[in-house]
């Protein structure tokens, strides 16, 4: 099959979110000789990035992008366990990520994780219901360049400010980067707390993070 027969098909497979698929294009393509970079890259990459902006544009809604994002990681633990270690992708950055104190809320976190990892960032999720000193001891034993958050109601919002003292009082503030992110974050939230930006949407994160960091 030729290259971008390949490249067409892992796309389709995110799109399709088809994890099964995924996982045998995967397998098939290093079968055939493919490059597993090139598959990640140019082949399922570009699925995951549609499905992003389906999701920004509302033509698709949440379970359909968690569960293509679930593709997206079965394929390419398969690919990246075939890369040769000069091969391995270049860490875009190391970031810090979790859902605050007292919310147990992850759906939408996970997926920005995963779209996050495919990009090239080296992701350390510290899950849901995060105490703040928490994030603060990863981001220092990680030297992580962004710290991100989450939350998804108003009662919880609070522990993202509580999140941007501690970073201060840690020292650590000016060496680090801050989002924040989840249903009740706002633009005007992040810059009354003091966070570099709002990640409104995944393709909006990764936009900003890529603008931020470079």
């Amino acid at each position: 099959m030729e290259k971008s027969d390949w490249l067409k098909k892992a796309a389709q497979s995110i799109l399709d979110a088809d994890d099964d698929a995924a996982r045998e294009i995967a397998q098939k393509s290093l079968e055939d000789g493919m490059d597993p970079l090139d598959m990640i890259n140019e082949g399922f990459t570009e699925g995951i990035r549609e499905m992003g902006d389906l999701f920004d544009r509302e033509k698709i809604f949440l379970p359909a992008l968690l569960i293509a994002s679930e593709a997206m990681t079965a394929a390419v633990e398969i690919l990246e366990a075939a890369l040769p270690e000069n091969k391995q992708q270049e860490k875009l950055g190391i970031i810090v990520i979790g859902t605050v104190e007292g919310d147990i809320h992850d759906i939408g976190k996970s997926i920005i994780v995963t779209m996050l990892r495919v990009q090239g960032y080296e992701v350390h999720d510290l899950g849901r219901d995060v105490p703040i000193a928490e994030f603060v001891k990863k981001a220092r034993e990680l030297k992580a360049d962004v710290v991100g958050s989450s939350a998804m109601m108003t009662t919880t919002q609070i522990g993202q400010q509580k999140l941007e003292e501690a970073l201060q009082e840690a020292g650590l503030r000016g060496e680090i980067k801050t989002m924040v992110g989840g249903a009740v974050a706002t633009e005007h939230w992040a810059r009354k707390i003091g966070a570099d930006f709002f990640g409104e949407t995944p393709q909006d994160t990764i936009n900003k993070l890529g603008a931020i960091l470079n």
